[in-house]
């Protein structure tokens, strides 16, 4: 077996589907963005103390800079549900979403992951 063939197991992980991933897509104001991501900067790590929250990425378009994704992971679609349901959820989110025209939120259940070795 190659040694590119033995880290590919390592690499590529099966999931079972309890994983759960959020994309978050938002229209942000024109003029907000930097009232936008500092209002994210202020909650981000509120929110990762929230039970079952694994990571989240803030990502801005490299076509239309009024374009922002939200990517987040949870440990399973019932803690997103959780805290989405949760009124602290909206209350802690509001002056972020108080800077956006649109938004649009799609979910997943994560099947497998392929990992770069290290």
């Amino acid at each position: 077996m190659s040694t590119s063939e033995q880290a590919v197991p390592s690499a590529y992980r099966a999931d079972s589907g309890t994983r759960y991933r959020v994309l978050f897509f938002m229209r942000v104001d024109p003029g907000e963005q930097e009232a936008f991501r500092r209002a994210y900067e202020q909650i981000r790590w509120r929110v990762a103390e929230v039970p079952g929250h694994v990571r989240d990425q803030l990502c801005q378009s490299t076509r239309d800079p009024a374009e922002w994704l939200i990517t987040s992971e949870w440990a399973s679609e019932e803690h997103f549900l959780a805290w989405e349901s949760d009124p602290a959820h909206r209350r802690m989110v509001a002056p972020m979403i108080r800077h956006t025209a649109e938004r649009e939120s799609l979910r997943f259940a994560v099947h497998a992951t392929t990992e770069t070795p290290r």
